[in-house]
């Protein structure tokens, strides 16, 4: 007897009816498990999602809504932008790091063109603007940013062109695509429980998934799926016992979230053999502002740079937690992390664009910032004594910034604590803490029609998967859009795929 919401998977043989009967079951409502629905249903399969909240979104919908897509887009080319699918892919096998999987890069590039036009399709509106500025996410409705494919050392690997494509909305645009592409989806016809949960897979003899076995209410649902199932249930940062044993690193910081990851599906999955990939790896959003940083210096608590500062401010955050951690556990490891900024350069950026952050510490010379933030004596000041010199010179030898934000950083300096948090101007309170907002890049092994693997690298019978749970493009890096692109791309293909299994 297994226990109640075990991940172990029931025999078909031991379900005596199934209260639900349908071809295609989706779990999640994300962006991935709506595109998924989408095709699944405009193939003509009966499509029903199963969502664990009260309606679709997900993290999806809390996201700023950035898609990474690019290769001749009409957004890119209305701004004056020509781009391929291979200086797309160049840029990506670089930026998704160690381990990125070739293929799915390749594959995504080559159809991102498509991809923008199905979503435009499905009525996710994009703007033929660009915002030209290192930011989170742009306070305007512009269609088109910069996600580091102009700084270095990106710039030697694929020839820079922007390519993070956003929903026309002002801030945060995940909940416009949200509503177009679950709209859409019910349009195509796919129907949607919610405030069910789903806990264990249903397999066959042959160890085909042929079900799922869920809860509503304290009910236990057994649905059957005819042709397939696709799980897009997220990533696990939700799951501190998982991030013990895979990600340590994460432990300890804010998490990005709606609350939902879990990793359910990857366990459930994972209880029939299912392969994963890079557990271990995690996308880290230090609170930094990326206009304010650009500006000036970003210091470890040894007073060093570490990375280009106009670079992806995701990379950033990774560096500071993978590479420059000072502390001696994981779980609320130390991430001190200073943005040094001159006056001129704080006022440069708008108010609005500072999310509220205001200098920490402010002082004439680099010693009485030491001094104040606990830096090693010195560190800093040789720090920007290094830095200037190279300002002056106009080239970073060290680092390779971009001589558009490499200047003389002069006094008064002020000292910004990361750690202090920011919030976006929609929101309230202190965020104070490590510094750091995680979540994971790790999970299931799928090939490039969404059916998740085993151990063998062979295909488990009936079962997909697209989005968080999987692994996707990524290795140990990351860049804005990537899920969300990669998620709706390979999301339709799991779908499509789902539904065409007989």
């Amino acid at each position: 007897m297994t226990a109640r919401n075990s991940v172990t998977p029931r025999a078909a043989g031991e379900v005596n009816h199934y209260d639900i009967d349908t071809d295609v079951v989706i779990v999640g409502y994300g962006a991935a498990g709506a595109a998924a629905a989408f095709e699944a249903a405009y193939t003509g399969a009966k499509v029903l999602v199963l969502e664990r909240s009260g309606g679709p979104g997900g993290a999806s919908a809390m996201s700023g809504g950035e898609i990474y897509l690019g290769g001749g887009t009409p957004v890119q080319v209305a701004c004056g932008f020509e781009d391929t699918p291979e200086e797309m892919a160049a840029f990506l096998k670089a930026a998704m790091g160690a381990g990125a999987d070739a293929a799915k890069i390749e594959e995504y590039s080559a159809g991102s063109v498509e991809h923008f036009h199905w979503l435009v399709d499905r009525g996710v509106p994009f703007k033929p603007t660009m915002w030209d500025a290192p930011t989170w996410v742009p306070p305007t409705d512009d269609g088109l940013m910069w996600l580091g494919e102009n700084s270095w050392p990106f710039t030697e690997s694929a020839k820079p062109a922007p390519r993070g494509h956003r929903p026309t909305a002002n801030d945060f645009g995940g909940k416009l695509l949200m509503e177009c592409l679950s709209g859409a989806a019910e349009s195509a016809g796919a129907t949607a429980l919610f405030d069910v949960y789903v806990t264990t897979l249903i397999v066959s003899g042959d160890n085909a998934v042929v079900g799922v076995v869920a809860r509503q209410y304290g009910k236990e649902l057994t649905i059957r799926a005819r042709r397939g199932v696709v799980l897009t249930t997220g990533g696990f940062v939700d799951n501190d016992a998982m991030l013990a044993a895979h990600a340590p690193e994460l432990l300890g910081h804010t998490k990005v979230s709606a609350g939902t990851d879990d990793g359910s599906g990857i366990r459930m999955a994972q209880a029939l053999g299912a392969g994963v990939r890079h557990m271990s790896s995690g996308q880290v959003g230090m609170s930094l502002i990326p206009g304010l940083a650009a500006r000036g210096m970003v210091v470890n608590a040894r007073g060093q740079r570490f990375m280009n500062e106009d670079t992806y401010p995701g990379r950033i955050g990774q560096a500071a937690l993978y590479r420059q951690n000072m502390g001696g556990s994981w779980a609320g490891a130390d991430t001190a992390m200073w943005v040094i900024v001159d006056e001129a350069g704080f006022e440069d950026v708008p108010e609005p664009q500072r999310w509220g952050v205001q200098p920490t510490h402010v002082a004439e010379t680099a010693a009485e910032l030491e001094q104040l933030t606990g830096l090693p004596t010195g560190s800093l000041a040789d720090t920007l004594r290094r830095y200037n010199e190279f300002a002056t010179a106009g080239a970073d030898l060290d680092l390779h910034k971009s001589a558009r934000w490499l200047r003389p950083l002069t006094s008064p300096l002020a000292a910004i604590d990361v750690k202090a948090g920011i919030r976006p101007p929609a929101e309230a309170g202190d965020r104070r803490g490590t510094g750091a907002s995680v979540f994971t890049l790790g999970g299931l092994h799928t090939d490039l029609d969404g059916h998740v693997l085993n151990l063998d690298n062979t295909r488990i019978p009936g079962l997909f998967a697209a989005g968080r749970a999987t692994n996707g493009l990524h290795g140990i890096g990351y860049i804005s859009g990537t899920s969300l692109g990669d998620g709706t791309f390979f999301g339709r293909r799991a779908g499509t795929s789902a539904a065409r299994t007989e």
